[in-house]
């Protein structure tokens, strides 16, 4: 059976190692690599060489037993979650590692939200037991009390298959109300157990936990084992084909990354999404950076195709929305030789971007800028635009990167009607709950805009950023529905539908009450004891809410989370203020209505008229003409539809 496991941790907890001796262990590779002799398998680029730590996600391919194992290793470090985050919607089931010594980290907690949010079965590793500083027992109860009561201790199962008599099975049983019966009875039958518990484990019931050291090679094949054992993915190569694009890269051409959830694709096969239709060249599946060619590949398969029109997060046969979850807090503007042409510059950015959709290049006649999710990731785009196109940058200071949305529900008109074009669109805009991004439903009948019209109305809601009307910043958790549109049998095109649903959007934003978003961080700060009253006094003035310190040795571990505008001077003069002799780590938290709102549009001086046109197109007497916004429901064709037509959703898978 052909499974997709993934493999997450908070950096330094040994992801890298752990990896490594899987691959060796299932003959994948003759030699394990180490991090520290910067030869390991996945991590292949030299910048995650020189400074030992996962960038990029990296797939490997092996068999255990009787099944196929795709092995997708994603970043540690939180500069690179965006990375991570596109990996997780393609597993089956992911391993998370802890070290037995560190234990529970703020970057852990953010990585299990995510998997919980994509619905992924979790098994989780405690790693570095053989430390002397280790302290298994203490992190398993940290587990229970930061991640899920519901971890269960495996710890005991050393050999490769489970035995009913482990320890865990009076805690499983109270899980399954049949299985406490068998337990009362005696019945310790281990397929009974071990289907239970995979029945439990895939439906993020139960998450089984155990322990060991990847360095050593400990406990790695027994937790394999179990983790293969247990995992069930629903592949099915019969029927029509459903892929998703979890990945982009140019090496050098452009390569888009499938994972296959049912049918097939064979080389010279047209493969349809959106409004493209392209031919399949060629199929590769990846180990490392090294590569195998194959005609045919099936479902569950992860491969990669050469296709130019394909971008991360787009899906063949299944609606797959673009939501990002983990998004940056600041942007920088990137600083260039003026010798390099301002549109060659920007064409090799969005190069990057193609890559990683996170960075969200922007631009206007003067400025370049990107979007930031840590120090590190500028370092990085600094060497891969030295590495890769022989450039060298510099970046602004990191300006606080916001986002709009609506508070209240509107419904927006678009009509484009120049000669010989026709399209109108009528969506509600309503309020969606915080990190939920753009979410486009439909509520058109069939019988007055065929499917076709709506597939794509879908798709034009999505293919953009769209912008607020208060700072021209990216509108964000907005439910937008369709809920009535018309197309003319002659005139129709599909651009028309582009037109009209951007106008449409932006002629509900400008009735709408907007509202602006800005980043709340969370931090997690180790310093020594005796700094702590201080930090905390300045922790306090810049109105952080911490939790509760924890004493670790002879530092003191505190954890919060603040308004990122008042911590970023906070975050870059950390090191000074504590003599360099304590650790800070940030990510991205949540977002809430801006504390100085009036403040921030007043220094953005945005003139939303200015930018993306509200207004519509209609035709009279042979000739196009212009409505302003506030006027265009006088001229619109369609009349809304009253509330209680609008109950059932028109499904366009």
């Amino acid at each position: 059976m052909k499974k997709t496991i993934g493999i997450l941790a908070h950096v330094d907890a040994g992801k890298t190692t752990f990896s490594e001796s899987v691959l060796f262990m299932t003959g994948a590779i003759k030699k394990k690599g180490r991090v520290d002799h910067q030869d390991t398998h996945l991590d292949t680029d030299p910048m995650e060489q020189r400074r030992g730590i996962t960038i990029f996600s990296g797939l490997a391919h092996f068999t255990f037993g009787e099944d196929e194992i795709y092995w997708l290793d994603t970043p540690g470090h939180a500069d690179f979650s965006p990375e991570m985050e596109r990996a997780i919607p393609v597993m089956d089931a992911a391993i998370l590692v802890l070290s037995a010594t560190d234990g529970v980290q703020s970057h852990t907690e953010t990585v299990w939200q995510r998997l919980q949010e994509a619905h992924v079965p979790v098994y989780l590793f405690l790693n570095k037991c053989d430390r002397p500083d280790a302290d298994p027992d203490r992190v398993f109860q940290d587990l229970k009390l930061r991640l899920s009561p519901d971890c269960i201790d495996l710890r005991s199962c050393t050999s490769p298959t489970l035995t009913a008599s482990a320890d865990f099975t009076e805690v499983l049983a109270g899980y399954d109300e049949e299985l406490l019966d068998r337990f009362l009875a005696g019945d310790i039958r281990e397929e009974i157990w071990v289907r239970t518990l995979g029945r439990l484990t895939n439906s993020r019931t139960v998450f089984p936990v155990m322990s060991g050291s990847a360095l050593a090679g400990d406990g790695v094949a027994s937790f394999l084992s179990l983790v293969c054992r247990l995992t069930h993915p629903q592949n099915e190569e019969c029927g029509s084909l459903q892929a998703t694009c979890f990945r982009v890269r140019h090496d050098p051409e452009r390569l888009c990354f499938l994972k296959l959830l049912t049918g097939t694709i064979s080389v010279r096969d047209t493969l349809s999404f959106g409004e493209n239709n392209e031919k399949v060249s060629e199929i590769r599946i990846y180990q490392g950076d090294k590569f195998t060619r194959v005609t045919q590949a099936a479902s569950g398969d992860l491969i990669a195709v050469p296709l130019q029109s394909m971008h991360v997060g787009d899906s063949i046969g299944i609606v797959s929305p673009k939501r990002q979850t983990i998004r940056a807090m600041t942007s920088a503007e990137l600083f260039y030789d003026s010798s390099i042409p301002a549109f060659q510059m920007l064409r090799i950015m969005q190069t990057l971007e193609d890559e990683d959709p996170a960075i969200g290049v922007e631009h206007n006649e003067e400025h370049i800028t990107v979007h930031v999710t840590g120090p590190l990731q500028l370092e990085i785009l600094s060497q891969q635009l030295l590495d890769r196109f022989g450039l060298t940058v510099t970046f602004g200071p990191p300006q606080i990167l916001y986002h709009e949305t609506i508070l209240n529900t509107v419904i927006g008109v678009g009509h484009y009607e120049p000669l010989r074009h026709y399209a109108e669109v009528h969506l509600r805009l309503s309020p969606a709950p915080r990190g939920t991004g753009i979410v486009f439903h439909s509520f058109a009948h069939v019988d007055d805009l065929a499917l076709n019209w709506q597939r794509l109305i879908r798709t034009h809601v999505y293919e953009r950023i769209h912008k607020g009307v208060l700072t021209g910043s990216p509108l964000t958790d907005v439910y937008i529905d369709l809920i009535c549109g018309r197309a003319h049998l002659k005139h129709t095109e599909g651009g028309d539908f582009r037109q009209a649903v951007y106008r449409a959007i932006r002629q509900g934003l400008m009735q709408a009450h907007s509202c602006l978003l800005e980043p709340v961080c969370r931090f997690s700060i180790r310093v020594p004891s005796d700094q702590y009253g201080s930090l905390l006094g300045e922790l306090s003035r810049l109105q952080a809410d911490t939790e509760i310190p924890e004493a670790s040795g002879e530092s003191v571990i505190i954890r919060g989370t603040c308004i990122y505008s008042r911590f970023l001077s906070f975050q870059s003069d950390f090191a000074m203020r504590t003599h360099g002799l304590g650790s800070l780590q940030v990510w991205p938290d949540h977002e809430e209505p801006c504390h100085n709102e009036m403040e921030i549009i007043a220094s953005k001086g945005y003139l939303p008229l200015a930018d993306d046109t509200p207004d519509s197109v209609f035709c009279s007497h042979g000739a196009g003409f212009t409505v302003a916004w506030d006027h265009v429901r006088d001229f619109a064709h369609l009349s809304d539809p009253v509330p209680e037509e609008l109950t059932r959703e028109t499904n366009l898978d």
